[in-house]
């Protein structure tokens, strides 16, 4: 395993666990966004449970490199998601900030050793 792939895991699940957080404490501007862009404040809990997944996901992939492929490859359906969800409410210039979630997650399972 190497020092990169390590450093950009950790990176990937700390970015998302922060994200997962932010919906979990209903921060502001999260709650807002969502509603802006037509999200269900019921969904919260669920989106928040989905990353948070993810993100325990990669760090156990870690220790076992197929759950890291499992966990990141949804990351990956979960980031496209909020790409569409955002591009179909219109909000072009907030199309950015998933994307900067979803990156290190694919140099994640790019790194991840045996996978490919």
């Amino acid at each position: 395993m190497s020092t990169a792939h390590v450093v950009v895991t950790v990176l990937a699940a700390a970015m998302t666990g922060f994200s997962a957080a932010s919906v979990f404490l209903r921060s502001k501007s999260v709650v807002r966004s969502m509603a802006d862009y037509g999200v269900p404040e019921t969904w919260l809990p669920w989106l928040g449970a989905a990353k948070a997944a993810g993100a325990a996901g990669l760090l156990v992939g870690l220790a076992v490199p197929f759950v890291g492929v499992v966990a990141g490859i949804a990351l990956i359906l979960y980031f496209t998601g909020a790409v569409i969800t955002v591009a179909r409410a219109r909000w072009y210039a907030h199309i950015p900030f998933p994307l900067v979630y979803a990156a290190p997650v694919v140099g994640a399972l790019a790194l991840t050793p045996g996978a490919w």
